[in-house]
């Protein structure tokens, strides 16, 4: 699975002043929970961007003063006025420990019901699930090459092992919608249909 490595500094004090001094500095302040301890550290706000602007699911490779800790995002704050990232929070993975990460959906396959005219709309970009560490993976693929037209996929139809899905079973994920053009080109069969049945009357 990729990997982000950031180096972090220390933190001790954690007022408000001391945390601006931290941001006018071109710092992040961020936080490490989950694990034995809760460490507070800072980095350069470059270090977070390959991990934050991304849809891809990867792991954070965090040292602070010497120790190593893997981790996942859990919670992203941005500066209302001017967006700029402000906090981040992250969760050490232990390995006996189970997680709740949200990972990406990957739609593998040409589904029958584009092949057929349709047009595949996603519902939703990733799933909840709950797993152990070692289970964690880039994404989940779901195979939607029987989708017919007018098919939902649904939560409950999106099978991985050793996860639980967290999010409700009954929610869309994907559709094959029907397109303008596939809807006036049954349209005119429609007609053609019943024209040559008159004709078939006289």
């Amino acid at each position: 699975m990729k990997s982000v490595k950031i180096e972090g500094q220390p933190r001790t004090d954690m007022g408000k002043k001391a945390t601006r001094l931290v941001r006018t500095n071109g710092l992040v302040p961020a936080v490490i929970y989950g694990g034995k301890e809760t460490i507070h550290f800072s980095a350069p706000i470059l270090a977070f961007r390959s991990l934050v602007y991304t849809p891809d699911f990867q792991l954070a490779e965090i040292t602070v003063n010497g120790k190593s800790y893997t981790c996942i995002m859990k919670e992203i704050q941005f500066d209302v006025v001017t967006d700029s990232l402000n906090h981040i929070d992250f969760l050490e993975l232990v390995e006996d420990r189970k997680v709740v990460a949200n990972l990406p959906l990957k739609f593998v396959g040409q589904a029958q019901g584009v092949k057929d005219g349709g047009r595949l709309e996603t519902k939703m970009k990733t799933l909840s699930i709950r797993t152990y560490p070692k289970f964690l993976k880039e994404c989940i693929e779901v195979n939607i090459e029987n989708m017919k037209l007018l098919e939902n996929l649904r939560v409950q139809d999106v099978n991985v092992e050793n996860m639980e899905i967290m999010n409700s079973p009954r929610i869309p994920i994907a559709t094959i919608a029907t397109t303008r053009a596939l809807r006036q080109a049954e349209s005119e069969a429609a007609a053609a249909a019943k024209g040559g049945a008159k004709k078939g009357k006289k």
